[in-house]
């Protein structure tokens, strides 16, 4: 019977061979890595920037900032997830560059309350729908959302992203999700009133 070797500490990639060659600067792994992450960075940059051609571009700076860098890729994690930090990284960078997040003082915020009538109830849309109204959000908004829900990271590590505290990232992502109900409630109430 063979012997089986635990590893600590280090996350056993099924692409570890083609990184290992993107490590020796063979650049038909790098096509492969790339082919294998484009669309999951692509879509990742995209639910960020809100703007195809901005994704498009930081997904080709990003895969090209991970070979330059592949030798800091430890093992220690999945490599798509390194890959997806520095997509982040890159995304919030550009949004940083507009100058368009608004910035907040945390003393001036309040929890909102919840309401028994809130939990309640159930709205049933399509995806399709609530990520087109994600899309409607806010900056500041769409960019928690996106990070909290759908990229899945913790709120430490937003407000360490995006340079705010826990309390602010905890309270936007808490006003997102109610302005997404709120948009989503009114395009269902707009098309009640079209089809009668």
């Amino acid at each position: 019977m063979a012997k089986i070797r635990v590893l600590e500490n280090a996350y056993i990639n099924i692409h570890q061979d083609i990184i290992d060659a993107c490590k020796a600067g063979d650049r038909n792994a790098q096509f492969r890595i790339y082919k294998l992450y484009y669309k999951a960075m692509y879509n990742t940059s995209l639910r960020i920037v809100n703007d195809t051609m901005e994704a498009e571009d930081i997904m080709q700076e990003s895969f090209l900032q991970a070979f330059q860098r592949i030798h800091s890729y430890t093992g220690t994690g999945s490599f798509g997830s390194w890959l997806k930090r520095i997509v982040t990284n890159k995304s919030l960078d550009a949004i940083r560059k507009r100058k368009n997040l608004v910035s907040m003082e945390d003393e001036k915020l309040d929890f909102p309350d919840i309401t028994e009538e809130n939990r309640e109830e159930e709205i049933q849309f399509q995806v399709a729908e609530v990520r087109e109204a994600i899309g409607e959000l806010p900056e500041d908004y769409r960019l928690i959302i996106n990070l909290f829900l759908l990229e899945q990271y913790s709120h430490e590590e937003i407000s360490e992203m995006l340079q705010i505290s826990n309390n602010l990232s905890r309270t936007r992502l808490v006003r997102a999700k109610q302005k997404v109900l709120k948009i989503l409630r009114e395009k269902k109430l707009k098309s009640s009133f079209n089809y009668n």
